[in-house]
């Protein structure tokens, strides 16, 4: 599947297009700044773009008034079309955020709901209890998202709620010529529904794409055959900044043997996890690291270990942001790109990372491991590539069995004679391709 050999770009669009926060219901046509940003893209070697929601909403997106109509504050369909057109004559393919889970008070069919009650044609799409009352003294009583009654929750095993939502995704790609969904808060999502919608996709169009948000437990329980086919690899997020911070790279080690290692017991080997070092949920990795001198260093592990990477607007060239300071601190409107020595760093490994098969869907073996240093490596047929971090302040010299005798540092492209050792010079990364 094309997104297993991709690198993905997440936008935020209310913030990335400088929307205002409430919906002020005036349209304007704001998503063509993304137009701008297409040969950033292309220097980056994005292979696709993930839009967090674009659908008429509340406030923040997540909180949907409308499944069939961009919002208002990001343009109308033919902005959203003429945007959608340009990234894929760009080579670029378009990933949407599917909020199946929960729509906002705003939403057409709660309206009736609290207008009609009992005799709204929707009362059975929601969770309702006419005899309470809710925290907006609706006189009705509603399930809201894991308490959040601003986000008025689904009911999906109703199959007029399901067949309204297939319809819509079906309008996207009839509109938009979407290729795939990433599903906000899949762990809460009704599993049904999830098999009815890849099924119903898999029909829609070939190799469409479907990812899943996970932060914890098993993967598998929704990630497999019938379901989804990858997901948010949470586990992997956390370890990634804090094996750097604590200097404890076998804490990262641990869940990618874990989860990709050699043995039997291994959870997810073969699978595409999304790999990422931070969301428009979360703070910001240039914010995070404890060691600025890090961030070459977690970008060459998160492109290169099992995964489907994903970078999130500005982080590329560094940009912070903390998770404390609010929502509008993580999702800025940026006047536009910058680039960088981080940039042209992240660049080169995602032009590594499409061009090499050992990258995408090779095996995942240690070579080496210590606190501050860490020597592995991924193989698929036939091809071997050894990655080589050292997180360290000082050189390292690495002293293992590297089974060949010459390799090519795909980042330097120099030539590299393991028979004269291996030394890793303080804070480096390299990625030897072995002949």
């Amino acid at each position: 599947m094309w997104a297993f050999e991709s690198v993905f770009y997440q936008i935020y669009p209310l913030g990335f297009c400088g929307a205002s926060e409430e919906n002020d219901g005036v349209t304007v046509p704001r998503i063509k700044k993304a137009l701008e940003w297409i040969p950033h893209l292309k220097r980056l070697h994005a292979g696709a773009v993930y839009f967090c929601p674009v659908f008429e909403s509340d406030r923040h997106g997540y909180d949907t008034r409308d499944y069939r109509k961009l919002d208002c504050r990001l343009g109308e369909n033919s902005d959203f079309k003429e945007v959608c057109d340009a990234l894929h004559q760009n080579g670029i393919k378009v990933v949407l955020d599917g909020v199946f889970n929960h729509v906002g008070r705003g939403f057409w069919a709660f309206q009736d709901v609290l207008k009609n009650r009992e005799n709204s044609p929707y009362k059975d799409w929601f969770y309702l209890n006419f005899g309470s009352n809710s925290n907006y003294n609706d006189g009705l009583w509603y399930e809201g998202w894991e308490g959040h009654f601003e986000l008025v929750k689904l009911n999906l095993q109703n199959p007029a709620v399901a067949d309204y939502l297939l319809q819509s995704v079906e309008g996207w790609v009839k509109e938009f010529d979407i290729d795939g969904l990433r599903l906000d808060v899949a762990y809460s999502l009704d599993e049904n529904f999830v098999r009815r919608l890849r099924s119903f996709c898999d029909g829609l169009k070939p190799d469409f794409f479907l990812l899943g948000e996970m932060l914890h437990g098993d993967y598998t329980r929704l990630m497999n055959g019938e379901m989804l086919h990858s997901a948010t690899n949470y586990e992997c997020y956390k370890g990634l900044f804090s094996a750097f911070n604590s200097k404890n790279l076998f804490e990262i080690a641990h869940s990618l043997l874990r989860q990709f290692g050699p043995e039997q017991w291994t959870l997810y080997k073969g699978q595409h996890l999304l790999s990422f070092v931070d969301n428009h949920d979360v703070t910001r990795i240039a914010s995070i690291l404890a060691n600025k001198a890090h961030l070459t260093l977690i970008y060459a592990l998160m492109f290169t270990m099992p995964g489907i990477p994903c970078l999130y607007y500005g982080s590329e060239w560094g940009a912070e942001g903390r998770k404390e300071d609010g929502d509008n601190a993580l999702r800025p409107s940026f006047d536009g790109p910058d680039w960088t020595e981080l940039t042209d760093f992240i660049a080169r490994l995602s032009e590594i990372k499409a061009g090499e098969k050992a990258l995408c869907y090779g095996d995942f073996n240690k070579v080496l491991l210590t606190n501050e240093q860490f020597i592995f490596e991924r193989q698929a047929d036939g091809e071997r590539i050894l990655v080589a971090l050292n997180a360290a302040d000082s050189a390292f010299d690495a002293h293992f069995d590297a089974k060949t005798g010459r390799a090519t540092d795909l980042l330097t492209g120099k030539t590299h004679d393991f028979g004269g050792g291996s030394t890793l010079p303080p804070y480096s990364a390299a990625i030897w391709k072995v002949e």
